[in-house]
């Protein structure tokens, strides 16, 4: 398995697209690239009522996912997004920062 280079939990930021510019939290992460971003990529969707379920009809708002090149990570200390690579640290290989080499998720 190969390492990735946008986790689940990560915080990005939108580079392309619809909602350009915008940061949010990843919340999923799919086998063919994509990745579902908190508050990115909402659509609305018509729900037919469904009384098996409890389920009431509607529009309701859906989360779809979005392709991972389209997203960058945000680095913290520069607030915007930073490409990454990876580098062996003690014995294991990290993700880090290309701007500036720091690790990836360490405390500062």
């Amino acid at each position: 398995m190969e390492m990735q280079r946008i986790r689940k939990g990560d915080e990005v930021i939108v580079i392309t697209g619809r909602d350009k510019g915008k940061k949010g939290t990843v919340t999923a992460v799919h086998d063919d690239g994509k990745v579902v971003v908190e508050g990115i990529n909402i659509v609305k969707k018509h729900v037919k009522p469904n009384p098996m379920l409890g389920q009431a009809g509607g529009i309701m708002d859906k989360t779809l996912p979005i392709e991972g090149s389209n997203v960058m990570l945000v680095n913290p200390k520069t607030g915007k997004g930073d490409r990454v690579g990876y580098k062996v640290v003690d014995g294991k290989k990290v993700r880090v920062f290309k701007s500036d080499g720091a690790v990836v998720g360490a405390k500062a």
